[in-house]
């Protein structure tokens, strides 16, 4: 069931998002779109962002009704080319992970997604107000359901990762592999606010 709106304003991070960015590169599927923005507003992830042309978006009937009302709470924005999307959050110092399996993909408990920041580096924080915390917001691509992540955007990402398999199917439906991975960076996100809180 949903929480009372009043619930959620009344909690005292309504302010701060998770800084996680999903972009989806032509997705086709609303069914698939309409999950990954749900499962996006249950993260309270950063936005989303819906690249070239395959991917539906809101108001697509069938997004908003397999989205059951997350749609309106989850920052989304089209972007015609998700090469120029990943270049531009590059530029904004956000990583970028591809998902995609390829024999450059490293399994997604392996890899960091979130680096760690000192004073020293003069670049942005996330985090504490004395300049230590997460060294940049971090950005997964998720690809199309038939021939995945396009080859120059994998070329583009600083890291490619996998969800390994161990059965006949090499892969899982994007938005169940989108909520695996949105949860291991929730994972690690709050491994490293309980190493910073230690510090404290």
């Amino acid at each position: 069931h949903d929480r009372a709106l009043e619930e959620i304003e009344s909690s005292s991070d309504t302010s701060e998002r998770n800084p996680i960015i999903l972009l989806l590169d032509n997705v086709r599927s609303a069914h698939n779109v309409g999950n990954i923005l749900r499962a996006a507003e249950a993260a309270k992830c950063t936005s989303v962002m819906l690249c070239g042309s395959m991917t539906p978006s809101p108001p697509h009937p069938k997004v908003l009704k397999t989205a059951l009302g997350a749609a309106e709470y989850v920052p989304f924005l089209k972007a015609p080319s998700t090469l120029k999307a990943i270049q531009e959050l590059k530029q904004q110092k956000v990583k970028v992970i591809g998902v995609e399996t390829t024999s450059r993909s490293i399994p997604l408990w392996k890899c960091s997604f979130f680096d760690s920041l000192s004073a020293e580096t003069g670049d942005e924080a996330v985090g504490n107000d004395d300049g230590r915390g997460i060294h940049q917001q971090v950005a997964f691509v998720f690809g199309n359901e038939m021939i995945g992540v396009d080859t120059q955007c994998l070329d583009e990402c600083d890291e490619l990762i996998i969800l390994p398999t161990h059965g006949v199917k090499n892969s899982l439906n994007v938005a169940t592999c989108a909520s695996v991975v949105i949860w291991e960076a929730l994972r690690q996100l709050d491994a490293y606010r309980d190493t910073e809180g230690d510090c404290s």
